[in-house]
């Protein structure tokens, strides 16, 4: 069924959930680096983001030296918030214990493995790999669905990266996102931006909140995105570079009560009288 120029059967199943028009907005509590790269401290945001009704919990796959170059202002952060892989494998069977879908953004090949050798039910892109081809191959051929981040690119840029999708048959979901760490500007955010990209790619949309509050995402509901992606920490006075534009624990619940409750605003097209209407019927007047 069309909608306004959107395919609204376009959906992509995850772990078993149904994502795009119609279904309840998938929520992805971003663990990122929030851990600081402690263990304990990630077991405890995935039971956080659990709480807070999360649909779905990500980290970030990596080896540092493969990511950044060593003189690098950022290579000692992402250095000591490393985890190896069999650090994330266990983490990823916590959360599969605790009933709670998780994945990953791959940052290098080895980590594209990995992730496919623990069968991860997705693949999260960054916006910073959007041109990286030979990674969006890689990921491309592991045969799961893509999440995708468009921030700073093109058209004509993001044309591309759903080509390489399309050529392989990956089902993707692209996620609006302002690529600045956090957005300062309600008016950098565009959020019109969603509706154009369900038009052009006929695919479900996101957007991927980097605000310090939770009100985009809500907007960003209304305006048609199917997945919201929220940096997740359990304290924003934590050291860290993400840690002040994430939500903790209470936001993060709040931020999902509100987004179920613009979903429910929203509805369904309708093109004839509803049941609630059904007594005032009557008083309806023809020439």
């Amino acid at each position: 069924m069309l909608v306004e120029g959107i395919d609204m059967d376009n959906i992509v199943e995850i772990d078993g959930k149904k994502i795009g028009p119609g279904y309840d907005v998938f929520v992805i509590a971003e663990l990122g680096i929030n851990h600081n790269g402690d263990f304990d401290l990630a077991k405890q945001l995935i039971d956080k983001a659990i709480w807070a009704g999360a649909g779905a919990v990500k980290l970030q796959s990596y080896i540092t030296e493969k990511r950044v170059s060593k003189d690098a202002p950022i290579f000692g952060i992402l250095k000591q918030c490393e985890f190896s892989f069999d650090q994330q494998e266990k983490l990823f069977q916590y959360a599969h214990d605790k009933g709670i879908t998780a994945f990953s953004t791959p940052f290098d090949n080895e980590s594209v493995d990995f992730l496919s050798s623990v069968n991860v039910p997705c693949y999260k892109i960054a916006s910073f790999d959007l041109l990286n081809k030979k990674l969006l191959k890689k990921v491309a051929a592991q045969g799961k669905p893509v999440i995708m981040s468009r921030g700073m690119a093109s058209r004509d840029e993001i044309d591309e990266a759903m080509a390489v999708m399309n050529k392989s048959g990956r089902e993707v979901i692209l996620l609006h996102c302002i690529s600045a760490y956090p957005v300062l500007s309600h008016t950098s955010l565009n959020l019109s931006t969603i509706r154009a990209l369900q038009i052009r790619y006929q695919c479900p949309v996101g957007f991927s909140d980097h605000t310090l509050d939770i009100m985009a995402s809500e907007y960003a509901v209304a305006a048609g995105a199917s997945l919201i992606e929220k940096h997740f920490t359990l304290s924003r006075k934590s050291q860290g570079p993400d840690h002040a534009l994430s939500t903790e624990p209470a936001q993060m619940k709040n931020m999902i009560g509100k987004i179920r409750l613009v979903s429910q605003f929203m509805g369904e097209p309708v093109w004839s009288s509803i049941p609630e209407e059904e007594n005032i019927l009557q008083y309806r007047r023809t020439s």
